[in-house]
């Protein structure tokens, strides 16, 4: 009977390599850390120290929230953030499910790639430069779609971007930049769902809306409230929509519809950090407990 020995070579060969893989493991670790620090946690912690205290570094408690609350543009700001909020997930949650079980139902047909880079492609016009095509898009002096806009009745860009239009335009705006990267991820999601449970589904009789609705969905939960969490705290910061539509329009969305810009006119305007400080971390606030909410409701962190 001949006794078999391990390879010393390739065991000595794993045994080295491990310790290469743990040290690069802490140096991706270690960067996020940085950064983290140096870009999350001490601006948080400024941004709270300068909420409590006045311009002399006096602790003076709730007095800065006070000030921003009396502010009479302080309560049309929340309605304007909250309003825009409104549309922005509901399109948002509503679309992205609906459009990534449309594209999972097409992957059989080729086109998904096609339609997974479409729908991918507006997130390279983020932030400003989505914004200024947007300007464009709804000038019906100038936009490609001027046809339909006068269909809809409108003639000039002041009558498109009429104050009661904005939450819309805004949300439509933070859809087509945001939405494409969302879609993928719920692509890949479905791509997770075990094919044994559709084909299960399929026997049973179940069409196409009953296994997304019964099946699908319900195993996509997680990742729909981790899509609202973050798309919740993104919202709660509008800036660079409003903040650029007031300039191309000579103040029709107002230096102050959104609370982050508010907070900038406190800060830059009226050279009250402290006060600017406040309406930020209330903001902080308002983002974790709504994201503690929907942790708690979702069972987010609950096995599977």
């Amino acid at each position: 009977m001949t006794a078999v020995t391990p390879n010393a070579g390739s065991a000595g060969a794993r045994a080295r390599r491990a310790p290469r893989r743990v040290r690069s493991g802490y140096a991706f670790v270690g960067s996020y850390v940085v950064l983290l620090l140096a870009f999350g946690i001490v601006p948080t912690v400024y941004a709270v120290y300068f909420a409590f205290t006045d311009t002399g570094a006096r602790f003076v408690g709730l007095s800065n929230f006070a000030t921003a609350a009396r502010d009479f543009r302080y309560l049309p700001a929340i309605e304007h953030v909250a309003l825009y909020l409104v549309f922005w997930l509901v399109s948002l949650v509503v679309f992205v499910v609906g459009l990534s079980l449309l594209l999972h139902r097409l992957a059989a047909r080729g086109v998904n790639r096609a339609l997974r880079f479409l729908y991918y492609l507006p997130g390279a016009l983020a932030g400003a430069a989505s914004v200024m095509v947007w300007l464009f898009l709804l000038d019906p002096a100038v936009s490609p779609a001027a046809f339909l806009l006068h269909a809809l009745g409108y003639q000039t860009f002041g009558e498109v971007i009429a104050p009661g239009h904005l939450p819309v335009l805004f949300a439509m705006i933070a859809f087509w930049t945001g939405a494409g990267g969302w879609i993928v991820v719920m692509y890949g999601a479905l791509n997770n769902i075990s094919t044994d449970i559709l084909e299960a589904a399929r026997i049973d009789g179940a069409g196409a809306w009953q296994t997304a609705r019964r099946i699908q969905i319900p195993l996509l939960r997680k990742w729909i409230v981790y899509m609202a969490i973050l798309a919740f705290a993104g919202g709660t910061q509008l800036f660079v929509e409003p903040q650029l539509l007031s300039q191309a329009s000579v103040g029709v969305a107002g230096r102050d519809y959104s609370l982050n810009q508010l907070s900038y006119d406190f800060a830059f305007q009226n050279n009250d950090v402290n006060t600017a400080a406040a309406i930020s971390v209330e903001l902080l606030l308002v983002g974790l407990i709504v994201a503690a909410l929907f942790v708690a409701r979702s069972g987010f962190f609950d096995a599977d």
